[in-house]
């Protein structure tokens, strides 16, 4: 089987996970460029894997949160894509690749808090604790200034939003800290593994985003008549 994860809540990923194990993930950083960039590194991903869609056996996406309009390219074409080959799309929460790659690195126990950048000076967060090697949500996911957001006593933080205000999330250096220090975006590779163990365990797997708010645009309101 061969299954191509797709991220578009910050940077725009794509991997192409095989049944072994084995995986290639390829991404673009650039700003507000989803559109544009994410049909080719799909089509980049497989070809350089020597494979073409054809060959796709499932698709798994990542949910949010994230801001409205480059969510939902991922989420569409994750979709459009299924619906064409006649395949499974599964989608997962984009922290929780973030807070997986994390669980690597910790021990059992450990505090985690992913966060991730909103914009409007805002970020998404989610905190998990490490039980069993694997990272378990509880609290969030939600949206605050950073300031806002709820902290834990000796816990690890990760993602772009750590980044963007390192006044708020700075921690002091360690080991751990070092080895996480490049989890920023969520690696579509992770969030394939974390779908087919899902799957496996019979947890429902929907595509539903995660927008945490109200996206910018918005329907006119009807327009009150004047009185002559």
């Amino acid at each position: 089987m061969t299954w191509v994860g797709i991220d578009t809540s910050g940077d725009v990923a794509v991997a192409v996970v095989h049944a072994d194990g084995t995986s290639r993930t390829v991404g673009d950083d650039a700003p507000r460029r989803h559109v544009e960039q994410l049909a080719p590194l799909v089509r980049d991903a497989l070809a350089a894997e020597g494979l073409g869609v054809g060959d796709v056996t499932g698709i798994v996406v990542g949910t949010g949160p994230a801001p409205f309009t480059g969510l939902r390219v991922g989420l569409v074409t994750a979709r459009v894509l299924g619906l064409a080959l006649g395949v499974p799309v599964w989608g997962v929460p984009s922290h929780d690749a973030l807070a997986a790659a994390a669980a690597d690195v910790v021990d059992e126990g450990a505090p985690l808090l992913v966060v991730t950048d909103a914009r409007r000076r805002e970020v998404y967060w989610t905190a998990y604790d490490v039980r069993d090697g694997a990272p378990v949500v509880v609290a969030g996911p939600d949206v605050a200034a950073p300031a806002d957001v709820p902290r834990r006593p000796g816990e690890l933080v990760i993602g772009g939003g750590r980044d963007a205000y390192p006044d708020v999330f700075g921690v002091v250096r360690t080991p751990v800290s070092d080895r996480a220090a490049g989890l920023r975006s969520p690696d579509p590779a992770l969030l394939v593994r974390l779908a087919v163990a899902r799957a496996a365990a019979g947890e429902d797997l929907p595509t539903e985003p995660l927008y945490l708010r109200r996206p910018d645009a918005q329907p006119p309101t009807a327009r009150k008549r004047a009185l002559a």
